[in-house]
């Protein structure tokens, strides 16, 4: 089985790795604080390696872990690492100051920002419709999560399905990368609600009848 790269060592990369780690992946998981790297490694159970993001990537499939604007900022620095690699933006790129609205253009997505910035990449919208908690999980009462993927490039989006896939989560095609517009206000509106649903953060996006 092949090796994903996980940029970031916070509970999105410990939700996405014990997925991919479920799913017979080897990890490795790059942080700007290697320590960090090194201390959610221990936590997990599978074949994973760490180092910072000067280290060698590894993985034909990099996710970035990260929020937006330190996604934008790290997929710049590492732009000519990244050539040719499957970049996945799990992102919602929401104003935190003030919590509604989303900071990227209104014809633009973060994925769409993120592709501009490692245009010899192929950028790969999912996950940002699922919480952390719930991807270690793996499921949400009992039924499996659903993964939207959007992406222009076909064997990119594949990589990603079937990692999805193998980690025992449905991968739901959600059409080119520009339908990552509305899967990051599908991901906002997830988050908003949060509130009203007892800010459990156990909740998932579903797509049922199909």
């Amino acid at each position: 089985m092949s090796t994903i790269t996980i940029l970031g060592a916070g509970n999105m990369t410990r939700g996405i790795a014990t997925r991919a780690l479920a799913g017979g992946y080897d990890v490795q998981i790059l942080a700007r604080d290697e320590s960090e790297a090194g201390t959610l490694a221990n936590e997990l159970t599978g074949s994973v390696s760490t180092g910072a993001f000067s280290t060698p990537i590894a993985g034909d499939v990099v996710v970035l872990a990260l929020p937006y604007d330190a996604a934008l900022s790290v997929a710049g620095e590492l732009r000519d690492a990244l050539n040719g690699k499957v970049v996945v933006d799990i992102t919602n790129p929401v104003d935190f100051a003030t919590f509604d609205r989303l900071v990227t253009p209104d014809d633009s997505s973060a994925a769409q920002e993120i592709q501009k910035a490692i245009p010899a990449a192929k950028v790969v919208k999912a996950f940002n419709t699922t919480f952390a908690g719930t991807l270690v999980a793996g499921a949400v009462d009992g039924q499996k999560l659903d993964v939207l993927v959007a992406a222009d490039d076909a064997e990119a989006k594949a990589a990603v399905v079937s990692l999805v896939e193998a980690g025992g989560m449905r991968a739901l095609d959600a059409g080119p990368l520009k339908r990552a517009h509305q899967l990051e206000g599908v991901g906002f509106l997830h988050m908003a609600l949060q509130g009203q649903l007892g800010n459990t953060w156990s909740t998932g996006v579903k797509v049922v009848g199909a």
